[in-house]
């Protein structure tokens, strides 16, 4: 097995163990055992719990950045208008999160937290996923095609926000509801709000 297959044999283990009982509670035993590898195996990949745990954010996190950024360039290619491509990552992040579920829900709780070792790394690559939506709010208001009065920076962090809470709310209370009855309720939500005509300059 190659090394980046065990690291992510590794990823999934600590994700599953760590949403279910938490972080202090889990050992690197028990990672290992689930993982279905040695014990030295985790070592020989991360010096500690606390890096495996900081990288498995940072991979999560890296994931969905790049889910994001595919959504936005096919939604351009496809000859759609920017409000299409927030759509298109919004969709994005409901198929990631119903992917990842136990993922999502320690990035959410980690959010909160500020006196953790890998704080500083979680809030770079949230800013790297958060800013793949700026960019694309910001070309909307230059060309025109959104109002100058949005503010990008918090819209964005709202965008991001509503999607994560969403479909958290979704799959622990509205587990019925399909993907695309979610998506067209938080497709709506973003017509309606962000969508709008620009003012006349």
């Amino acid at each position: 097995m190659s090394r980046l297959a065990t690291r992510e044999k590794l990823f999934q283990a600590a994700v599953t163990l760590i949403a279910e009982q938490g972080f202090s509670a889990t050992t690197v035993e028990e990672i290992a055992e689930h993982a279905g590898v040695a014990k030295g195996t985790v070592y020989y990949n991360f010096s500690s719990k606390s890096e495996l745990f900081e990288e498995l954010l940072r991979h999560g996190v890296e994931l969905l950045t790049a889910d994001l950024r595919d959504a936005a360039a096919s939604a351009a290619e496809a000859g759609g208008s920017h409000v299409d491509a927030l759509d298109a990552m919004v969709r994005a992040g409901l198929v990631f999160i119903d992917r990842y579920p136990a993922f999502t829900r320690l990035y959410v709780a980690e959010l909160w937290r500020t006196n953790r070792a890998w704080n500083s790394t979680l809030l770079v690559v949230r800013r790297e996923a958060v800013a793949v939506v700026e960019r694309e709010l910001r070309a909307g208001v230059e060309e025109g095609e959104l109002s100058g009065d949005i503010d990008v920076t918090l819209t964005a962090a709202a965008l991001v926000g509503m999607v994560l809470v969403a479909a958290l709310d979704w799959k622990a209370f509205q587990a019925e509801r399909s993907l695309d009855d979610v998506h067209g309720a938080l497709s709506l939500l973003l017509q309606g709000r962000v969508g709008g005509c620009a003012q006349p300059r």
